[in-house]
């Protein structure tokens, strides 16, 4: 054995530092986290606050790893403007509001929400975000239901932003 090989096995690795996590994946972990909560207002009409005491104490859910911040304006502003929320969306559907899959509705008053209220979120994100939660969370086909919903609902809500997208593309495509 050379005394490079004998050196290395004596010397343990260094330890790397856990990487802190992105703020788009703590943005993301929070929208899962809030889905949840979303969920369990949708089903038993607990006070907000009941439910979002219950999500910040419960040592089974990660809170460290999500953006508490937004977790909380998430879940306050989907439950407080609800109604609001389903209106934007709710002529797009292609059944009643009250045949969505309680999951599919949650997923889809998130998204609402950024899209209508969270501009600094680009509606791509917030599309991509929804689709992928329900995807995760949803029935088998849900995720494409929901983008549809979504990108229409989008073309009406971020027109400009769309259209800016659109004509950057045309001139670097040039």
């Amino acid at each position: 054995m050379s005394e490079v090989e004998t050196t290395n096995d004596q010397t343990p690795a260094p330890k790397r530092k856990d990487k802190k996590p992105s703020r788009s994946q703590l943005r993301s972990a929070s929208r899962r986290l809030a889905l949840q909560a979303v969920y369990q207002w949708q089903m038993n009409k607990t006070a907000v606050s009941e439910i979002e005491t219950q999500f910040v104490m419960d040592q089974d859910r990660d809170m460290d790893s999500c953006d508490k911040v937004y977790f909380r304006e998430l879940l306050q502003g989907v439950t407080a403007s609800a109604k609001k929320l389903d209106a934007l969306f709710e002529e797009l559907l292609d059944r009643p509001l009250s045949e969505l899959d309680p999951i599919e509705l949650a997923v889809m008053r998130i998204g609402a929400f950024e899209l209508s209220q969270r501009l600094d979120v680009p509606y791509r994100v917030a599309i991509n975000e929804s689709v992928e939660l329900a995807k995760g969370f949803g029935a088998t086909e849900s995720h494409k239901y929901v983008n549809g919903i979504l990108d229409k609902l989008a073309q009406r809500v971020r027109r400009e932003e769309i259209a800016a997208r659109r004509e950057a593309n045309k001139v670097s495509n040039k």
